[in-house]
């Protein structure tokens, strides 16, 4: 992983600066040319442009100044987070689909999302890794695994095992999740 030690930021900064000039440099040539065109109106607002743009400059200016200052008094770096997490690190969403038909098998066929989802949590205690515990990105309060249950819920209805036609928030199993229970609780 990337640490942020500050390069990134004073680096994004000295871009905005460079192309705040070459706009500078734009409005100057576009002024002199209206100048010598005789096309005062021309000229003034290019020039009355430049002078905004040179206030906006120093405004990068003063921020790049204080950014230094805040680098330079121990503004710690950070690591930043990937976009998406690894692959094989988390438990991949394919396991989740034998204890949700058992989830639901243990509470009558169907039940609500928290319903399922806390016995599935129940059943795959065991087998759930340390990063499956942890919130997704972006969210203090959606845990890993129980996102990628939901999203094995959706491929499960694709696939049959699971009721497409069933109420928002309600989970059903359909008669082929309840076949592969029931074969699963034979070979037992």
């Amino acid at each position: 992983m990337k640490e942020n030690s500050g390069s990134d930021v004073a680096c994004a900064l000295e871009m905005l600066l460079a192309e705040i000039e070459t706009e500078i440099g734009l409005r100057y040539d576009l002024g002199a040319r209206a100048f010598e065109k005789r096309d005062e109106d021309l000229a003034r607002r290019s020039f009355e442009e430049i002078g905004r743009l040179t206030s906006f400059r120093d405004k990068v200016v003063a921020l790049g100044r204080e950014w230094d200052s805040m680098t330079a008094s121990g503004l710690e770096p950070v690591q930043k987070q990937p976009a998406r997490l690894p692959k094989g690190l988390r438990t991949p969403e394919k396991a989740y689909n034998i204890p949700i038909l058992l989830a639901l098998h243990e509470i009558g066929g169907r039940g609500s999302i928290s319903d399922v989802l806390d016995r599935v949590g129940s059943i795959m205690k065991s087998t759930l890794k340390p990063v499956d515990y942890q919130p997704l990105r972006g969210s203090n309060k959606i845990l890993r695994w129980r996102n990628t249950a939901q999203f094995a819920r959706n491929t499960m209805v694709g696939e049959g095992l699971l009721e497409a036609s069933s109420p928002k928030g309600i989970w059903e199993m359909s008669d082929r999740g309840r076949a592969i229970v029931k074969e699963r609780s034979k070979r037992k």
